[in-house]
């Protein structure tokens, strides 16, 4: 009986040896399969750049944002607007031809965003900020009057300014259509020599053929820009409004454009 139980006990501890044996030899396998999931893959070849070979993105084009609204007082100028000129010196001075001007149709907006009013003493100005104050001088009669630059103009070689009609009855030269005047500018809204929104206008086209064939050359030559074509008083006009309405582009452009209809006005749109 003592033999049996020893002969079990040895069967006993063998199984368990055995079964030892069988765990390490599951854990080793588990460790090496652990290890050969964490082994380091080889890098891709680092990739070459080919300075010949970079070809940039086209231009991204980005519309013009709109210009807002620039209000002046009902009929141009306001009696706070006189009691300033009285009390100040101009701050620009210039001399040149003046003419006057009126809507082609009712309704008409000026380059400020308000309806243009013939009654109102407004008048036109290619490059001073918009609702500028200002008092033109007609220097044949010495009448003057104060006013507000609304509108974009005159787009003719040898004038400066384009009055509406009550401005040019004030100022003597409705009767004659044009004068030599002294621009005396009094305020502006924003800086004069800084920053600001411009354009180039050419024109005027007597067929919408020229100005649309105008057009096509300027989008070729300057794709990022904003090219439009409009028509005007008995003729086309084109403008074209380069990327952020840039100053020093826009007079890149206008030195460089040369037509045999129509002369580059650079142009101030705010």
């Amino acid at each position: 009986m003592i033999n049996g139980t020893l002969q079990l006990s040895k069967v006993r501890r063998a199984a368990g040896v055995a079964g030892m044996a069988l765990a390490l030899l599951a854990v080793s396998g588990c460790r090496h399969h652990h290890r050969t999931a964490q082994a380091p893959q080889a890098l891709p070849p680092a990739q070459q750049n080919y300075d010949s070979e970079y070809q940039p993105p086209p231009p991204v084009y980005r519309p013009p944002t709109r210009i807002p609204i620039t209000p002046v007082p009902p009929g141009g100028v306001s009696a706070e607007d006189l009691d300033f000129v009285a009390r100040h010196r101009p701050i620009l001075s210039e001399m040149g031809l003046a003419s006057w001007y009126t809507a082609p149709y009712k309704g008409r907006k000026a380059a400020n965003g308000q309806v243009f009013s013939d009654r109102a003493m407004t008048a036109a100005h290619r490059t001073l900020p918009m609702g500028s104050l200002i008092v033109v001088t007609n220097l044949n009669t010495g009448q003057s009057g104060a006013m507000r630059i609304t509108d974009r103009g005159p787009f003719v070689d040898g004038r400066i300014v384009d009055l509406t009609i009550a401005s040019a009855k004030a100022t003597g030269i409705y009767g004659v259509g044009l004068t030599r005047v002294r621009v005396d500018v009094y305020q502006t809204p924003k800086p004069i020599d800084t920053g600001g929104r411009w354009c180039v206008q050419i024109g005027a086209f007597k067929s919408e053929h020229r100005a649309l064939g105008l057009k096509e050359q300027l989008l070729r030559k300057f794709p990022d820009a904003n090219v439009i074509e409009f028509p005007g008083e008995n003729s086309y006009w084109v403008r074209i409004r380069p990327q952020g309405d840039n100053r020093e582009m826009a007079e890149y452009i206008a030195r460089h454009i040369h037509t045999s209809e129509g002369d580059a006005f650079l142009t101030r749109l705010d």
